[in-house]
């Protein structure tokens, strides 16, 4: 069987502490940071789940559950990212609707 970390990288996703992520940058960097990580990771998550389908198909050693379990990483990561965005433009249209 082959390794599936040695074949699609490291799995764990580590979140930075909010916390200590805006200890010495200002706000909107410190947010755009940790904005840009999560995005990030997001696509690790799919490249990781594309490699283990790959895999899956290729007959190269990799289990079903590990595919599964890779794939389901990737859809809750992407379905989190997505429900942040919505959010977001929710309240961008929330303050637009806003009068003073």
């Amino acid at each position: 069987m082959i390794d599936l970390t040695a074949a699609m990288g490291p799995t764990d996703v580590h979140v930075q502490d909010p916390a200590s992520a805006l200890k010495g940058a200002s706000n909107s960097q410190a947010f755009g940071g940790i904005l840009k990580d999560a995005i990030s990771q997001v696509g690790l998550l799919e490249d990781q789940a594309r490699g283990a389908a790959v895999g899956l198909m290729t007959g190269n050693g990799v289990d079903v559950h590990q595919a599964v379990i890779a794939t389901q990483k990737a859809v809750m990561a992407f379905e989190l990212a997505l429900s942040v965005r919505n959010k977001a433009v929710q309240a961008y249209q929330s303050v637009m609707g806003m009068q003073f």
